[in-house]
């Protein structure tokens, strides 16, 4: 086996799962960590107005980014089957093929973002007192956006061939350097919230340098080479086959949000401080989500391709249930925390009230989130995308937009808002259980050949 890549094949399903889950979850730490650090420092040092800037338009950039992080979600279930055949040469053409598309990917979104951002924060109803900083912050972020489309192009590859060691390494350099610098930016040199963003970009460009650097290493099969970067037809067809419908789902899931925080943000900077704050600390709780689903898909991928049918099924239980029992732990400590964690970005105590009352509404049900995305990515490494899609547009979209809209003409409360993730949770955790029970998902690559 070539430097670190790793079969998912071979060995006890459950420790093959857990040694490369791990990883992925203390990657996810500090991947988190450098997401929140921008609005700790923010909120701690510039004040509320500032910490409502950061925070105004999260979900405006995960929508945005997270169809092209789909997108490579895609190509790293078309490079986990090749790896599990044993097909080296394809796996080396998918690549070539997705750093490409990522570089095109990643300067259409440098373009769009810094060319719209006034327009999309005016979409979403941003104070007008928070307004001039949000643009500042917003724009300098995009300015980083290329690097973010192509760590998770670069991660995604290293994943799909059973290395999640590398890209936490990585993300750790790059997650100390991000909050050095908004340290230094904004506490040394009292720059504005625009220095945090810069700080942002800077990390993020260093984690895609040391991606691309290992990828490039020589006498390895995939060894990544200026000469071979191109759009293969036939790969890139594959890879926007599966990729495309994670990378719908991604962006109606965000869609969705976006309408939940533009009716948030209509309830003043407060609010939108508020639920800023709880949504950085929510993303812990995606945490182990996040690890496994990485894990499941990859390992269902690879098995499925080596025609392992009991292995994928056997690991991919194992996999769902461990999601679902770390998410509902982390659940019940932000229930329990959430004064003290929401006090660590503001002393405003109505921000603290508004924030601890959305973990108190929603914290408990993160069991029902953990068990969908986990059999979402069981589907995707199956060569399913389209079921999940399918699911998430449904419910996660339309459902989630339709509650809300109606809930702002006939009851305009907050918790009503919040409500809409435990109700859409639910009834997505119904549908892919039944689902995963009655359906043949394991042959799914198959019948494509067919």
């Amino acid at each position: 086996m070539e430097g670190t890549v790793r079969r998912l094949t071979e060995g006890n399903p459950y420790r093959v799962i857990l040694s490369f889950a791990f990883p992925v979850f203390l990657s996810q730490v500090f991947q988190q960590l450098y997401n929140t650090a921008d609005s700790l420092i923010v909120g701690r040092f510039l004040g509320t107005e500032a910490l409502a800037a950061v925070s105004s338009s999260g979900t405006l950039i995960f929508l945005m980014i997270s169809f092209f992080s789909g997108l490579s979600l895609g190509a790293g279930v078309v490079i986990s089957r090749y790896f599990g055949a044993g097909d080296h040469e394809r796996v080396s053409r998918a690549i070539h093929t997705t750093v490409t598309l990522g570089f095109f990917c990643g300067l259409f979104l440098t373009m769009a973002g810094i060319a719209f951002t006034p327009t999309f924060l005016r979409w979403m109803d941003t104070a007008p007192d928070v307004m001039p900083q949000a643009v500042e912050y917003f724009r300098y972020y995009f300015l980083g956006a290329l690097a973010v489309v192509e760590y998770n192009i670069c991660k995604d590859v290293m994943n799909a061939m059973g290395d999640s060691r590398r890209p936490l390494f990585y993300l750790i350099l790059s997650s100390i350097l991000n909050i050095v610098l908004d340290l230094l930016f904004i506490a040394g040199f009292h720059w504005g919230v625009w220095s945090a963003a810069a700080a942002t970009t800077i990390s993020q460009a260093a984690s895609v340098i040391l991606c691309l650097i290992h990828l490039s290493k020589k006498g390895t099969f995939y060894q990544l080479q200026l000469k071979k970067m191109n759009l293969n037809p036939r790969m890139l067809k594959e890879i926007l086959r599966f990729g495309l419908p994670s990378g719908i789902q991604n962006s109606v899931i965000g869609l969705a949000n976006v309408i939940v925080q533009t009716s948030i943000n209509s309830f003043g900077k407060t609010a939108t401080a508020a639920y800023g704050s709880y949504a950085k600390i929510e993303g812990f709780a995606f945490l182990p989500v996040t690890s496994f689903t990485m894990a499941l898909t990859t390992f269902t991928s690879q098995n499925l391709g080596a025609r392992k049918y009991d292995r994928a099924r056997r690991g991919s239980r194992f996999g769902i249930l461990s999601a679902v029992l770390l998410a509902e732990c982390i659940g019940v400590c932000i229930y329990v925390f959430s004064p003290w964690l929401i006090g660590l970005f503001t002393s405003d105590r109505e921000v603290i009230n508004i924030g601890m009352h959305q973990a108190h509404t929603v914290a408990l049900f993160y069991c029902l989130m953990a068990l969908s995305h986990a059999i979402a990515a069981v589907c995707r490494g199956a060569g399913k995308a389209f079921v999940p899609m399918f699911i998430m547009l449904s419910i996660w979209c339309v459902f989630r937009i339709l509650y809300i809209l109606v809930i702002m003409q006939v009851c305009r409360k907050l918790d009503f808002i919040y409500w809409a993730y435990p109700l859409t949770w639910g009834i997505s955790t119904a549908i892919y259980l039944l689902y995963y029970h009655f359906s043949d998902w394991m042959h799914g690559f198959e019948k494509k050949k067919r």
